[in-house]
């Protein structure tokens, strides 16, 4: 008799501890223990609390700011391949420092390629994330990544709402493709903003490419860092006649004085997933879990079955 396959083991980093929570609980399993040991100046050191030798594990862990979040993942990633573990699977949400996918300019560092190498090095096996800031990030790494896009949860949510005269909308010239790919699904138009910045997070002037009147916009973005831009294209827009503007965004990054900004905009609705926990709450912000998600995803990698069916676009 073949022996039954062991179950995989799910664990989590301090800072994504909610999220893998309900991960495991979709996935049917307890979430394993793990410590975390602090010196005084700071430095800290994680521990798998129970046997990993030979089995599957997947540590959970979106590496938003600070730094702190992607060095845990690295140090558990290589406590993981000490420990003997057969298969490591970095679970990644929201995949930090992606914005530097390339030299922008002389002498600045590609970080999201230099993440990727960490991560192998300290021990992964596989990575799995969500709405990556680049899709070429893949090409980073040469383990296998399971790229997961938000549209499989947010469009159900989309189509709930039964808006009328519904338009997709890019905030930018570089979110084209993915405005295109949700107006397709959902048989609906699209409008792009053409912005212009001063320096990082400043908008300069923004244009809007296409016409929004009598239209219920919905604006599709990877990422919200100081919401600077989908305030200033929702303002945009309902002055040019839109009936009303929300916004999907799948990394809910919010820095600096963000929830102001998204309080006092003209969205009527921002639309987020739980890959980073939000720091507040807010009557526009609903957070639609992506844990089932990547739970299911999990259990077909475990089982070596095909992920094929979990992508809508």
């Amino acid at each position: 008799m073949t022996p039954r396959k062991p179950e995989a083991k799910i664990f989590a980093c301090s800072g994504s501890l909610g999220l893998a929570e309900e991960i495991a609980k979709k996935y049917g399993v307890p979430l394993g223990e793990v410590t975390l040991s602090h010196y005084s100046d700071g430095e800290f050191q994680p521990s798998f609390e129970e046997s990993i030798r030979g089995l599957r594990v997947f540590i959970v862990c979106s590496t938003f700011p600070s730094a702190d979040n992607l060095m845990e993942l690295l140090l558990m990633l290589d406590a993981a391949k000490r420990a003997s573990a057969r298969h490591i699977t970095a679970v990644i949400p929201y995949f930090g420092w992606a914005r530097q996918d390339r030299k922008d300019k002389p002498r600045v560092p590609i970080g999201a390629k230099l993440v990727a190498k960490m991560l192998e090095t300290a021990g992964a096996t596989r990575v799995m994330t969500m709405d990556l800031h680049a899709d070429q990030i893949q090409g980073f790494f040469e383990k296998p990544v399971d790229h997961l896009f938000a549209s499989t949860i947010f469009l159900p949510y989309v189509q709930s709402l039964n808006l009328e005269n519904l338009t997709i909308a890019s905030p930018d010239m570089g979110g084209s493709k993915r405005a295109y790919a949700y107006s397709k699904y959902l048989s609906s138009e699209v409008v792009v903003c053409y912005k212009q910045r001063k320096k990082a997070n400043v908008i300069d002037t923004m244009e809007l490419i296409g016409d929004v009147q009598g239209r219920h916009v919905i604006l599709v973005d990877d990422m919200i860092d100081t919401g600077g831009t989908l305030a200033k294209a929702a303002d945009v827009m309902m002055e040019r006649g839109a009936l009303s503007v929300r916004a999907i965004c799948t990394h809910a990054i919010l820095s600096g004085n963000a929830y102001e900004k998204i309080e006092k905009s003209a969205l009527t609705e921002l639309i987020v997933t739980d890959s980073i926990p939000l720091k507040q709450p807010s009557e526009k912000i609903r957070v639609i879990s992506c844990a089932e998600l990547f739970a299911d995803v999990m259990h077909m990698v475990h089982n070596n079955t095909s992920i094929s069916n979990k992508f809508i676009m």
